[in-house]
C-alpha cells in the first residue's frame, strides 16, 4: 500500500511540474525580466551621477546607497557594456 501511495505522490508531483511548465513558466520568466528592468531603472535614477546623469540630489542617493551597494558592480557593467543591434532584438 505504501509503494502505491509513493508512486501516486511521485506521479502527482511530475504532473504538477509539467503543468507548471506549460502554463506558468513563461509568465514567471517575463515577471523576472520586468523586475530586472525596473531595478535597472531605479539604480539609474538613484545612482546615475556615477555615469554623469544626475537626476536625484546627492542627499537622497546617499540615503539609498546601503540598499544599492550589492548591485552597483553588475549595474555599471550592464550600463557600460557595448550594445549591438542584435541585443535589442533579443
Amino acid at each position: 500500500m505504501n509503494r502505491l501511495r509513493d508512486w501516486l505522490d511521485k506521479v502527482r508531483q511530475v504532473l504538477g511540474q509539467v503543468l507548471y511548465g506549460m502554463a506558468l513558466h513563461d509568465m514567471a520568466r517575463a515577471n523576472l525580466r520586468a523586475r530586472g528592468s525596473l531595478e535597472h531603472l531605479f539604480i539609474l535614477i538613484t545612482m546615475g551621477d556615477m555615469l554623469g546623469v544626475p537626476i536625484l540630489p546627492p542627499y537622497y542617493s546617499l540615503r539609498l546607497l546601503p540598499y544599492v551597494v550589492p548591485q552597483i558592480s553588475t549595474w555599471k557593467r550592464r550600463m557600460l557594456r557595448e550594445k549591438d543591434l542584435t541585443d535589442a532584438l533579443a
